[in-house]
């Protein structure tokens, strides 16, 4: 991990600002001091700075992925046809996350924040379903904090029969006064789920609350209108097959929303309606997350072409089979903004990143437009949408520090790291007998 420079200027670029306030000249440059933007124009100054040439490539806000759950890193591809929810419970959590040591927590989450960040992703919030001890989340936490990644890490319970989480809501104190404190990269809040003992608990440490939410396997009790407990510390995922009632209850409230293209349709989640859709139509800005890395990768990218197809999809069947008012195509610009700005404010950080503008942290993505796949740019937002993957991706900068550099990351000995992930894995399959198979159809071994 680098340090912030005093100062850094992308030297002539095409600028995404994703910030309505802020106008970008066709080609410009962007200036970082310390870990805040000081300027967005044209010939600006690069006295005692770190010059970078951005000419031919876009400049822009860090990508935001507003829901993972990380510790899954290990488990890469393991189940990528599985459409079966708890056969997948299954698996990750009674058979190979029971035998989660600290140490494969730490090797996991680091390996996926690294390739977050390797492909544009500058935060991510951690949907930590796997707090198995407390030294199982000081574990994940210490791996966020040396990546350099922005993340907010949410604490919950393992899902394992097996597993205690008699030490949660009461570590929340704990870790909220080490890491909810100051302006670091890395903070704390909570992975709730429907216990209202734990949301009082993190209610009063003023933290962010996330909870899975799909409409046929849970429903939001009227408890839960408990004054201070719903509101725009909420993060709600998936909020597939949702009744009328609820969309109006959630928007009333003013939660956030995240959707998981991808993984919605791989477990047959989400249905003609698109939870993505019905957030937008009920005011509220829904954000993207990938959500699992056991069929996925870590590439917010893929989440922007499943989110675009979708979309388009589901209004024009609902249009062709005879429905009126069917709301509009979705928008490349759209897309963008869940994968940016609509993060941010589910991560709790609206003022502060997902857009380019002066005073904002300087978490900003280069991205080479010289390849063959990508030139020439004819509009901006629709080829970082529709065209360009994380190869692309030459430069990315959180808080000022830069973290990637020529396509490579800064200070990362992959190597290593794949020596010890891949024996994070072998413990893992000694440990629980498991035995992968292909697609996914793995077995205990005899």
């Amino acid at each position: 991990m680098t340090q912030s420079n005093s100062r850094t200027l992308f030297k002539g670029c095409t600028i995404i600002t994703m910030d309505r306030a802020t106008a970008a000249p066709p080609v410009g440059d962007v200036l970082v001091e310390g870990d805040r933007i000081a300027a967005i124009g044209t010939d600006l100054s690069a006295v005692d700075a770190q010059v970078i040439d951005a000419s031919g490539s876009i400049v822009m806000p860090g990508l935001i992925d507003a829901h993972h759950h990380m510790w899954l890193g290990a488990m890469r591809r393991m189940m990528p046809d599985v459409d079966d929810l708890f056969a997948y419970i299954g698996v990750v959590f009674e058979t190979l996350g029971a035998h989660y040591r600290p140490l494969d927590m730490h090797l996991s989450t680091k390996l996926t924040a690294l390739a977050c960040l390797d492909a544009g992703i500058t935060t991510v919030i951690d949907a930590c379903h796997s707090a198995r001890s407390p030294e199982h989340t000081d574990a994940a936490l210490d791996a966020l904090d040396s990546s350099g990644l922005r993340a907010l890490h949410m604490v919950g319970a393992a899902m394992d029969k097996g597993a205690s989480a008699a030490h949660i809501p009461a570590d929340l104190e704990r870790l909220a006064a080490k890491w909810n404190q100051g302006d670091g990269l890395v903070r704390v809040g909570l992975f709730g789920q429907f216990n209202i003992d734990w949301w009082r608990a993190a209610r009063a440490l003023d933290m962010r609350i996330l909870t899975e939410f799909i409409g046929d396997l849970a429903t939001l009790g009227p408890a839960f209108d408990e004054p201070g407990l719903l509101g725009s510390h909420n993060i709600f995922n998936h909020c597939t097959r949702l009744p009328e009632e609820t969309w109006k209850r959630l928007a009333a409230a003013g939660v956030n929303v995240t959707v998981n293209p991808r993984s919605d349709a791989l477990f047959g989640f989400d249905d003609e309606g698109f939870a993505w859709q019905q957030a937008v139509d009920h005011g509220l800005a829904p954000a993207l997350g990938i959500d699992l890395d056991t069929a996925f990768g870590s590439d917010l990218f893929g989440e922007m072409h499943a989110l675009f197809g979708q979309q388009r999809s589901a209004m024009r069947y609902r249009r062709f089979r005879g429905e009126e008012s069917v709301p509009a195509p979705i928008s490349v610009e759209a897309v963008l903004q869940s994968a940016t700005v609509n993060g941010a404010r589910a991560a709790g950080l609206k003022d502060r990143i997902g857009r380019l503008a002066v005073g904002c942290q300087a978490d900003i993505v280069m991205v080479r437009t010289d390849d063959v796949a990508v030139f020439p740019i004819t509009d901006a937002v629709g080829t970082i949408v529709q065209a360009v993957e994380r190869s692309n991706v030459d430069t990315v900068m959180v808080a000022g520090g830069i973290r990637k550099r020529g396509g490579t990351l800064v200070g990362v000995d992959l190597p290593k790291l794949q020596a010890e992930v891949n024996g994070s894995l072998g413990h893992l399959l000694q440990a629980s007998g498991y035995r992968p198979g292909r697609s996914g159809t793995g077995a205990k071994a005899a």
